[in-house]
């Protein structure tokens, strides 16, 4: 098993090489959970996420031999891009191979960093078995994400930069995929302060670290925003670190993992991807039980696709009712459709969108129907929109307001 004394060896290595991210407390998200929330921005890393700290511990380790003919990884995003970025810094030739669904951000970024990039395979495990098979015929070292001494001892050091910011930390909340991360804070957080507690979080679609430490058959399927952590086999050299010194893992599902991107965006303003946030999201949904107690949230990352936070950020705002579909039935006249615009900017609402149907409207076919797609403050401002429409005659049907689709 990885020690405490690793852990801090393997800080000294990358100090100056690695950003000692900030990690500060966070008023207003402790005043929304109830807890002391102290936040660990690793997104902030030059490569957005933690896995600078492993991959570059780990490519420190390789003989001048194993440096020159070059290293190999495969990765989803954030250990493709940590990788390519050290190995370039190091004068490592490096091979990175990634599925076919990974974000186009995180594709260009390993690129730019001059990695060769090969994508392989509609699964993190079909990209591995194709890895492994250029690993051997290339004569390459292996830079395994997570399951690996010198990389757990890398991401352990996120804990030793917290709690040395934070002694007093009573809880840390920790993104699990492989386990790379959580094994590497578990043995620094209880090597230095054993009464803390350490809890896993995992995307609700794959939960293989909490299955298997359960014992229970590893199922996980289907699409998450938590690409980064969605890993079906948890790491062998991490698995039973986590057994030892883990007291959970917590589960998150999809439409917490995109509340807690939002919100870190808008309380935060600060960028994180699917998996950086499942950490606030596991305190959001038990706030009980951290309720009154100092937690530490590591933030791992934050290389999300624009589209995918665009979307994020749209269905966020119809959930909350600040963006809301109504309908209204108007006379096709000319200046109906200015009359009752003009009556819903009276109450400060904006107009984003507009479509006026004819041929598809199920009124008279005298009159009109129009949908108007309008940003407003809340629930509360959208029935002072229809309480003003009906006072000017009107009928407006609420399509949507806080009724978007959950994704769970």
């Amino acid at each position: 098993m990885v020690t405490l004394g690793d852990i801090e060896r393997a800080a000294q290595t990358i100090r100056g090489q690695v950003a000692e991210s900030p990690c500060t407390r966070s008023r207003t998200l402790s005043e929304i959970t109830g807890a002391d929330v102290v936040l660990k921005f690793e997104n902030l890393q030059f490569t957005a996420s933690f896995k600078e700290r492993g991959a570059l511990v780990k490519l420190l380790s390789l003989s001048e031999e194993q440096k020159a003919r070059g290293v190999i990884a495969v990765s989803a995003g954030n250990h493709a891009q940590a990788v390519a970025y050290h190995a370039r810094r190091l004068e490592i030739p490096a091979v990175i191979v990634m599925p076919r669904f990974t974000p186009t951000v995180k594709v260009e970024h390993t690129r730019a960093f001059g990695a060769e990039v090969i994508l392989h395979g509609e699964t993190l495990e079909e990209a591995a078995a194709f890895m492994q098979q250029a690993e051997r015929k290339r004569s390459l070292t292996l830079v395994h994400p997570y399951d690996d001494e010198h990389v757990i001892a890398g991401q352990g050091t996120v804990a030793l930069e917290m709690l040395n910011t934070f002694p007093d930390l009573d809880a840390l909340l920790v993104p699990v995929g492989g386990g790379g991360l959580i094994a590497g804070c578990a043995v620094a957080a209880k090597a230095i302060k054993p009464g803390i507690e350490i809890f896993g979080v995992e995307a609700e679609r794959y939960a293989s670290m909490r299955e298997a430490i359960d014992g229970l058959p590893v199922r996980c399927d289907g699409p998450t925003v938590a690409e980064g952590i969605a890993v079906k086999v948890p790491g062998r050299a991490t698995l039973p670190v986590v057994r030892e010194l883990v007291d959970g893992i917590l589960l998150v599902s999809e439409s917490d993992l995109e509340e807690a991107v939002l919100l870190l965006l808008e309380v935060e303003k600060t960028v994180v991807e699917g998996a950086g946030a499942a950490g606030l999201a596991a305190l959001l949904e038990n706030r009980a039980s951290f309720a009154g107690r100092k937690v530490g949230v590591v933030l791992s990352g934050g290389n999300i696709d624009l589209m995918i936070l665009s979307s994020i950020i749209q269905r966020g705002l119809a959930r909350s009712g600040r963006l809301v579909r109504l309908r209204v039935a108007v006379r096709d006249v000319a200046g109906a459709l200015a009359g009752v615009a003009e009556c819903i900017a009276d109450t400060d609402a904006s107009i984003v969108d507009v479509r006026h149907h004819r041929a598809f409207a199920s009124v008279s076919v005298a009159s009109a129907e129009v949908e108007f797609i309008l940003q407003t403050r809340g629930l509360a401002h959208v029935e002072q929109i229809r309480a003003k429409l009906g006072e000017a005659g009107y009928e407006p049907v609420l399509l949507d307001a806080g009724t978007a689709p959950r994704p769970d």
